[in-house]
């Protein structure tokens, strides 16, 4: 069975959707690219212009597989919190709030405010436990914020 990472059924969806859309994209694309070069500078350019549009939509494709079938995510190789973590935070005026991080914004939960891993916010908090106080760079200015829990997905 394969895991949805905390990933909504909406944004699951979602996801699929681009996918097939991306695939038909590559597909119409792909056969061009076997064409023979012959031809002026500008049927060349044209054939570099496919070629670099189709290693887009490879890379994209990639990317959401990896996150339909629980592959590596990007948050993983770059040390983030991963999504659906939950955070509770404890600041200087001792108001608290909960937050779950997102990989992007079609996965908010009206429930919860929510943050990106990449954000400030979400690298701050990156390798640190609760108890631990972290500090992160606003518009307005510094701020500061105990972690009271962290959970991580299941």
């Amino acid at each position: 069975m394969t895991s949805t990472g905390g990933m909504s059924a909406g944004t699951r969806e979602r996801l699929e959707q681009e996918l097939e859309t991306l695939r038909q994209q590559r597909e119409s694309l792909a056969p061009r690219l076997g064409e023979d070069p012959l031809g002026d500078s500008a049927d060349q350019a044209d054939l570099l212009e496919r070629a670099e549009s189709v290693s887009k939509l490879d890379r994209r494709i990639a990317e959401i597989t990896d996150l339909l079938h629980g592959g590596p995510t990007a948050e993983q190789d770059e040390g983030l919190l991963p999504s659906g973590t939950r955070v509770r935070l404890k600041f200087a005026d001792g108001d608290e709030e909960d937050m779950v991080v997102v990989g992007f914004t079609a996965e908010a939960d009206d429930e919860v405010s929510s943050i990106t891993a990449d954000s400030p916010l979400g690298r701050a908090i990156a390798g640190h436990d609760k108890g631990d106080t972290i500090t992160y760079r606003t518009p307005a200015g510094q701020v500061t914020a105990e972690i009271v829990a962290l959970t991580p997905p299941k």
